[in-house]
């Protein structure tokens, strides 16, 4: 039986039809992803669900005794308490069960005869209500989901009223976590979190996590890495799709395609029918043509398809920024401080035209503070900064107060961006083809600023940044508050932005939305807690498998061989084991062959050490390039190459143990 069930729920607001017939089971463990644009009806549907919104028809049935936790956009906190005791509030059954116990123990000091059974027969129960509950050890979960979710020490004794409203989101999602509901229902989880919070996440639900999970998010990665199911709710309507996001947009596309194929036929039919309707309106054949008239009109009503939104490359016909020469922005030596500690030391980067830059790291580590300081809103207090004379910097940054918001959106875009046919202007007809391009809709466009949501307001201002002809652009959290859709145009105007290459120009994006950076940035700025920004040239995925190759290494770091080639000093140190090993190995070789006896031992024991030690380094060697292969986006979403990368590691790994076996048996009996 399914833990929840939605059946055939409508709802509007006024004359506006947000859900139309939804209909939604899920089964106990399943993990699904409610997607769709902004104002489709996905936050409705999570209240429907918890009780909070009664819908005017439909179902939703709830399996009896199921715990529903929820957390919502603007979690619940209260003051008066410090961070790590509304944590701890997760487990308020738990403590008053401890209290109940300490009571029950001293009643049974003071108690003889029947009232003690009976007293004892209590105990047995709250021992059971204890353990259910999770029993003692309940510090060390409290801390690690603190921990996780990026609070420090000082942080878990502070009081809740002080926090900022990204902080109390995160505390407001730790206590749900350590609640443990057998359904949690998700919107925006990763709104507050930074990349380290997004993967203790990830990591969380689809690892240790055992309930089931409805989760809207925007956090594309998120929904490949955990979810197995996308329930799409697009103009009132939910669909269901098998697999996670990557999945979802194949098979979404495919869905398009033909429905475009059947909405054109029908409009084929409809022109024909219409031609026929004009032709013999009047005449003879006129009662006919009023009857195919009719039928016309309910086959539009109840037939017609509507023209699915396109999902289709944008294509943009970007203006060509100034060039600045051979370099944009060279910083050498760059310090500042703060009274606690240092942000940056000595950092140094010279930023190119086609550079595309992503900056990563937790939140308040420095990040907007480092790109301040190349732009020269700051100063350093070591080194230097060096800016082209020509050089054109497009920011957005995540305060909108400069806005006129009497200003239409497609006014906005004509005020801001750079016309591409040689006008002085661009015009109203191109202000309008680019707020199609970024999903505003003809009456969308006619819409003031001050009318916009948080969302739409960064779309358009995001429209005008990449047609305004800068050399520089520089993004600080541009997908904050986009829909998927919309941070996908994004992507794809940023990959435009960046198409001239070394001639074009130059991009630096601080964000958290790991899918953005995997597809628009070639080289990244890294902080890290406790070290020194540093650059890293690659993507996204590359700098994920190094840090798990690191995380390979420091695990292997025992008395045996690993993939890794020894250094020469290893080797060195290692060489009068080695000889001794092998000359072991050969004494009993030797003496089994003189002793006329047929061998029955494993026929690793014929190898010599050495031998034993090369085979290994080569498997490990194999075992680790599979893993950097599999750590690849482009691996884990597509199941047909994870399910055999899978069964090559199997492979590696049943050839690799009893190798290892073999060098420990030897290196245990020396």
């Amino acid at each position: 039986m399914p833990l929840l069930t939605v059946s055939n729920v409508h709802h509007a607001f006024g004359t506006r039809v947000i859900l139309n017939g939804a209909t939604l089971s899920i089964d106990q463990g399943e993990k699904i992803g409610l997607v769709g644009r902004n104002g489709t009806g996905k936050t409705t549907l999570l209240s429907a669900i918890r009780g909070a919104l009664q819908p005017d028809e439909g179902t939703v049935q709830i399996q009896k005794g199921i715990r529903v936790g929820y957390l919502g956009q603007h979690p619940d906190i209260e003051p008066g308490q410090s961070v790590r005791e509304t944590a701890e509030r997760a487990f308020a059954r738990l403590y008053e069960l401890h209290r109940e116990m300490d009571r029950n123990y001293e009643l049974m000091a003071e108690t003889e005869g029947p009232d003690l059974d009976r007293l004892l027969a209590r105990q047995a129960t709250l021992e059971n209500e204890l353990a259910n509950e999770g029993g003692y050890a309940v510090d060390h979960l409290i801390d690690g989901t603190l921990a996780g979710l990026g609070f420090s020490n000082e942080q878990c004794a502070q009081p809740v009223e002080t926090l900022s409203g990204g902080e109390q989101g995160r505390l407001g999602l730790a206590r749900l976590l350590l609640e443990r509901p057998d359904l949690l229902l998700l919107d925006e989880p990763t709104n507050h979190l930074d990349i380290d919070g997004r993967q203790w996440l990830e990591k969380f639900l689809s690892e240790e996590y055992d309930g089931a999970v409805l989760v809207v998010s925007h956090d594309r990665w998120l929904l490949d890495k955990v979810v197995g199911r996308i329930a799409e709710v697009e103009r009132g309507v939910m669909r269901d799709y098998p697999g996670n996001y990557h999945a979802y947009i194949e098979l979404r596309q495919e869905r398009m395609l033909t429905e475009s194929r059947r909405h054109a036929k029908q409009l084929d039919k409809i022109r024909a029918e219409e031609s026929f309707i004009r032709k013999y309106k009047e005449g003879q054949r006129a009662k006919q043509a009023r009857g195919r008239a009719g039928r016309l009109e309910r086959f539009k009503e109840q037939e017609l398809v509507e023209r699915p939104m396109e999902l289709d490359v944008m294509r943009l016909n970007l203006p060509k920024p100034p060039r600045v020469g051979d370099i944009v922005i060279s910083a050498e030596g760059l310090t500042r401080k703060i009274p606690d500690r240092t942000l940056f030391e000595d950092f140094s980067i010279a930023i190119r035209p086609g550079d595309r830059i992503g900056v990563i790291g937790p939140n308040g580590i420095g990040k907007t503070t480092l790109i301040r300081t190349m732009l020269g809103d700051l100063n350093s207090e070591t080194g230097e900064v060096r800016r082209s004379p020509r050089l054109s910097v497009g920011w957005f940054r995540q305060t909108h107060e400069h806005l006129d918001l009497s200003l239409t959106v497609w006014q906005y875009l004509q005020s801001v961006i750079v016309s591409t046919d040689g006008e002085a202007k661009a015009s109203e007809q191109q202000a309008r083809n680019l707020a199609g391009a970024f999903l505003f809709s003809g009456s969308e466009q006619d819409k003031t600023f001050d009318l916009l949501s948080g969302g739409e307001r960064a779309r358009a201002m995001l429209a005008g940044l990449v047609s305004s002809a800068h050399n520089l652009l520089v993004l600080d959290e541009p997908s904050n508050h986009l829909d998927i859709p919309s941070a996908e145009r994004l992507e794809q105007a940023l990959l435009q932005y960046g198409e001239e290459g070394p001639h074009g120009g130059a991009l630096l994006l601080v964000s958290h939305d790991r899918a953005l950076l995997q597809a628009t940035c070639t080289q990244l700025i890294i902080f890290e807690e406790g070290q020194h920004p540093r650059l890293f040239r690659g993507r996204y995925s590359d700098y994920l498998a190094e840090q798990e190759a690191t995380t390979r290494s420091k695990r292997s770091e025992k008395p045996r061989p690993s993939g890794k080639k020894a250094k020469s000093g290893d080797k060195q140190s290692n060489k009068a084991s080695n000889k001794a090993s092998n000359k072991a190995s050969n004494k009993a070789s030797n003496k089994a062959r003189g002793s006329g006896k047929k061998q029955t031992k494993d026929p690793l024991s014929r190898l010599s050490t050495t031998e034993l030690e090369t085979s290994i380094e080569k498997l490990s060697e194999q075992l680790s390039a599979v893993d950097l292969e599999m750590a690849a986006p482009e691996s884990w979403s597509d199941q047909k190459k994870s399910k055999r990368l899978q069964k090559q590691r199997k492979k590696l790994q049943d050839e690799l143990e009893p190798l290892e076996f073999e060098w420990s048996r030897r290196a245990e009996a020396e």
